[in-house]
């Protein structure tokens, strides 16, 4: 059982609710070292000072802050010290507010709350409370000596705080170029394209979607590590701008009927008649996982 990177409590009101908080995602980031092409060691990173060439010990650094280029505000650490914040150890809930209101542009990284031995019973009314009233509980937390702006919120049986953006951190629509104005698009075009989506909506199955590049880097990895002779595959053709679109939603929307009919009758159903989402995803998923078996 992964052991809990951080241990408080909830606080709402006059409620406190003991928690420890546990990652909620592991990044599956493919690393590479840096290698001497020739012999295969290690590359060295190493401070050195741009005015004389000398390398620089860690004790000899400070902090700068650049305010044009070449001018820095020299920042010393004591003083950072001295402003960071008070580690209180509790997630201090400021508001609760409706979960259709906040954009998906101001989550950020997600973490399980568990509940302390005592904090079961407040632990589940929270979670009720804001499940039946569709509510999210705003918060600041601090974490490693800094300050966060985080939402807790009710997933299944647990609450799980995701850190937020703070508003000034998520780039506005007003500075893009290019976005369309008001819809030039036919009433036609506009009836084909709600088919096309509608044709190809189901529900989410998040184990239908693989990091297929991740795992090509990984076989290709596993292929020359067992000394397997590697043969580089041809660039695939770029594809041509679309011109007509009528004609290109028409194309789209006949491969999607065509595609549901032969997945219907591969699945022994009548054609037009979708398969149950649940169906489709186990099939999907114990086809991935004789893939990754072989």
């Amino acid at each position: 059982m992964p052991r809990p990177i951080w241990s408080g409590s909830i606080s709402f009101g006059l409620v406190n609710v003991p928690v420890k908080m546990h990652t909620a995602v592991r990044k599956k980031t493919i690393r590479f070292h840096q290698l001497h092409a020739e012999d295969g060691a290690r590359i060295q990173q190493k401070r050195v000072c741009t005015l004389d060439g000398e390398e620089v010990p860690y004790e000899d650094l400070a902090k700068g802050y650049e305010l044009s280029p070449g001018q820095y505000v020299v920042i010393d650490p004591e003083e950072l010290d001295a402003l960071d914040p008070a580690a209180t150890q509790t997630i201090d809930i400021e508001d609760f507010v409706s979960l259709d209101d906040i954009d998906p542009l101001y989550y950020d990284t997600s973490y399980y709350l568990v509940p302390d031995v005592r904090g079961a019973k407040p632990y589940r009314l929270l979670l009720d409370a804001m499940r039946e009233t569709n509510r999210v509980g705003i918060a600041r937390v601090v974490m490693r000596t800094k300050q966060y702006l985080c939402a807790v919120r009710p997933v299944g049986d647990a609450l799980v705080l995701t850190t937020m953006n703070f508003v000034d951190e998520v780039v506005s629509r007003d500075e893009l170029e290019g976005l369309p104005g008001p819809s030039e698009t036919s009433e036609r075009e506009l009836t084909m394209a709600r088919q096309l989506v509608e044709s190809l909506a189901t529900g989410f199955e998040p184990e239908r979607y693989h990091d297929t590049y991740r795992e090509a880097v990984m076989s290709l990895i596993e292929a020359k590590a067992e000394g397997q002779e590697l043969v580089t595959q041809p660039a695939a053709a770029s594809t041509a701008p679309v011109i007509d679109l009528m004609a290109a939603l028409e194309a789209s929307l006949a491969a999607s009927k065509d595609g549901q009919g032969k997945r219907a009758a591969a699945g022994g159903e009548p054609a037009g008649e979708p398969s149950e989402p649940e169906g489709r995803g186990s099939k999907s998923s114990s086809k991935g996982g004789r893939r990754r078996a072989s």
